[in-house]
């Protein structure tokens, strides 16, 4: 599988790249046409920082921002995002003057969860939602309903990969787009057409990676 791996590099940072795969997928959600391997960038340094650099593009001085909440394994991006805001003087409103980058717990029912001393990072705290892919909106839904409930406020949604600019009624500030992968699709599990050509599902995928089949 990894032998069809194509390498896109982002028209604004050519250090920020990602690796897709042509084939059948199957989510937790839906079927894709395309596995987006961003393991290298989450984990990388070079890639992290240069994936940072883009995604900082998109926010103001006049946003203020106090906690980056990171989903799918994005966490080094999110230091690297930190500092980018922070050198470019993003403001923030808690009392140190400085960012916090936190990650949910999922419960055995499914659902995210802040644990009690972590709920001081998000209570009154405006909250930048970042993740590696957003495509049926589910994940970003789930999230945003998670930080509201904590009492944070979210100031924007940022994603590695977007296969639209607007999920879950929320705008998405992506490196890479539809654009970039011009022929992804995604599908209902239930009405997936390569499901009704009986081609081979190529693996199981999500945010830590694929398992083939």
């Amino acid at each position: 599988m990894e032998s069809r791996a194509t390498k896109i590099h982002s028209k604004v940072n050519q250090n920020a790249i990602i690796r897709v795969i042509p084939g059948h997928f199957a989510t937790n959600h839906s079927h894709i046409n395309y596995y987006v391997d961003m393991t290298i960038m989450k984990s990388r340094k070079s890639e992290a920082a240069a994936a940072a650099s883009v995604l900082a593009r998109k926010y103001s001085t006049s946003t203020y921002i106090d906690t980056i909440i990171c989903m799918d394994g994005c966490e080094v991006i999110g230091a690297y995002l930190a500092d980018e805001l922070t050198n470019s003087g993003i403001m923030s409103l808690n009392q140190h003057q400085t960012m916090y980058i936190v990650s949910p717990e999922v419960n055995p029912g499914g659902q995210l969860i802040f644990r009690d001393n972590m709920q001081m990072m998000i209570q009154g705290k405006h909250c930048l939602l970042l993740l590696a892919s957003a495509t049926t909106g589910r994940t970003i839904a789930r999230a945003m309903e998670c930080v509201k409930y904590y009492g944070g406020i979210i100031e924007g949604v940022s994603a590695i990969f977007s296969a639209s600019k607007n999920v879950a009624g929320m705008e998405i500030n992506s490196i890479f787009g539809e654009n970039d992968i011009l022929d992804y699709q995604t599908y209902d599990a239930g009405k997936c057409p390569l499901c009704a050509r009986k081609q081979k599902i190529d693996a199981i995928v999500n945010s830590y990676g694929y398992s083939k089949l």
